[in-house]
């Protein structure tokens, strides 16, 4: 099979896969967010936090539970981290930076996981298990409260209450993202993902060289990074790391988590405002924009102008050669249309042009370095 026939069977496979997991899973995301019943777990938790579970909140103390969550979130991770070498599986890692600590606690907690350091090497276990891990659950539920917020006042007449950001906030963690994130973790795992806690081993190149292989417990965080939308990868690489994405079948699956929640909503929507038309042609709209972005960015890489590129049939460039072109350009479609952050090749050597016969003065047939294009 050609690169391009399996490239196409790539994104079908993937699209059948999320219009299969869109009815059931929107309306257990429906069953999960409006049922009158709590758990015994849940029960536990609203006693330790003192929230009356049955009581509704107006937009107002909604918002202002939602920020001072977020506010208190944003203090713990800063201190986790500044703390960080007398904490157990440190590494022997000192404490992260001020400026650093201050930007990786806001951008963890805001969902935009921009990272500026490299987690092999910065982090201890302690701090991506307890620290960055359990934000990606948090902003990511966060962000569905919001917008199951927003929902209700579209459905509700006549009222200013909204739900309860607390009983929002542990149900979307309890029920959906934890779960789904345990079954997603033992399936990366079985796929060659690493999970230990491990200090990391010593062993020599096949130059003779000596290098440091990391461990950690990284196929559960890899889980939540892509399925919250969050990003915030690992080890530096990011699903571009073997040890967090080792395999095809495993990339695949990793783009099948970072749309699947985004891609079930409208279903959950339409069952909330009593209206499925209205979660179909939501998702439908999506699903143009999302099909139409995956198609172009494959075919701008597919692209090979250039002596390189032609002899090996396309834009390789920043590219895993495990994934290759049209698995990476799908990966890299599908966390920007999420906005999640998460990559499996190097964005800035993507192709830039393919005007060579609408402009023969264009010259961005080649790549450049630092993310920037020539223009015509």
């Amino acid at each position: 099979m050609s690169s391009g026939a399996a490239g196409a069977v790539f994104i079908a496979s993937l699209a059948v896969a999320l219009a299969v997991a869109y009815r059931p899973l929107g309306d257990y995301m429906y069953r999960s967010l409006t049922t009158k019943r709590h758990l015994r777990v849940e029960g536990v938790m609203y006693r330790l936090i003192g929230v009356n579970p049955d009581g509704e909140q107006s937009w107002g103390v909604y918002a202002r539970s939602v920020l001072a969550f977020s506010a208190v979130s944003i203090l713990f991770l800063y201190a986790f981290m500044r703390l960080q070498n007398h904490l157990w599986l440190s590494l022997g890692f000192p404490a992260v930076d001020i400026d650093g600590s201050w930007n990786t606690a806001v951008s963890f907690v805001t969902n935009t996981n921009w990272q500026w350091y490299s987690g092999e090497s910065t982090m201890g276990h302690l701090v991506q298990m307890a620290g960055l891990a359990v934000q990606n659950f948090a902003s990511a539920a966060v962000g569905i409260a919001v917008a199951v917020a927003l929902v209700r006042g579209f459905a509700r007449r006549q009222t200013d209450q909204l739900g309860n950001f607390w009983v929002d906030l542990v149900r979307i963690c309890v029920r959906i993202l934890l779960p789904i994130s345990v079954l997603a973790a033992i399936v990366l795992i079985a796929g060659g993902a690493i999970q230990n806690l491990s200090a990391g081993h010593d062993v020599t190149t096949l130059t003779g060289a000596s290098q440091h292989l990391t461990g950690g417990p990284v196929a559960s965080q890899e889980a939540i990074k892509d399925l919250g939308t969050n990003g915030g990868g690992f080890y530096n690489a990011n699903s571009a790391h073997p040890f967090e994405n080792p395999t095809t079948w495993t990339n695949w699956f990793e783009i099948f988590l970072l749309l699947v929640i985004s891609f079930s909503l409208p279903r959950t929507f339409g069952r909330m405002v009593n209206s499925n038309r209205n979660g179909y042609a939501i998702v439908a709209a999506m699903a143009v924009m999302a099909i139409g972005s995956v198609i172009a960015i494959n075919v701008l890489q597919g692209q090979h102008h250039g002596t390189v590129p032609t002899a090996v049939g396309a834009a390789t460039e920043g590219t895993e050669t495990r994934f290759g072109v049209f698995d990476s350009a799908t990966f890299a479609a599908s966390t920007t249309l999420t906005s999640t952050g998460s990559v499996n090749s190097f964005h800035d050597g993507f192709h830039r042009c393919i005007c060579r016969t609408a402009s023969p003065t264009c010259s961005a047939r080649q790549p450049r370095r630092g993310g920037e294009s020539r223009s015509s």
